[in-house]
């Protein structure tokens, strides 16, 4: 099974998706996946693949209602993944500011 960080990042890393993806945050309500599925150039099966995908990544959440289902963006996992990126922000910060540091004495 793969952690919440790989699947976030796998899910992210395809621009389809993440246009989708944006596409449902800036809506910021649940969309029908056949609207959705109108603003890309493939067809409704591969954007409901693609939905699948992010779902199962937990950034999209999919309800039905009668016989359409609903699709709505849930950005918080990503918080995972800048939590992981901040760890190597504060390592970066820390050997840049040495360098400056040690650059200054010389």
């Amino acid at each position: 099974m793969q952690d919440n960080i790989t699947s976030l990042l796998k899910a992210i890393a395809d621009p389809t998706r993440r246009e989708i993806f944006h596409a449902l945050v800036v809506a910021a309500t649940s969309l029908p996946i056949m609207q959705v599925a109108t603003n890309f150039n493939i067809s409704r099966q591969g954007v409901t693949k693609h939905i699948k995908i992010l779902e199962n990544a937990g950034l999209v959440t999919i309800t039905a209602q009668g016989r359409e289902r609903f699709c709505a963006a849930t950005p918080a996992p990503l918080r995972e993944i800048d939590k992981w990126i901040s760890t190597y922000d504060k390592f970066w910060n820390n050997s840049l500011n040495n360098l400056e540091s040690f650059l200054d004495k010389s």
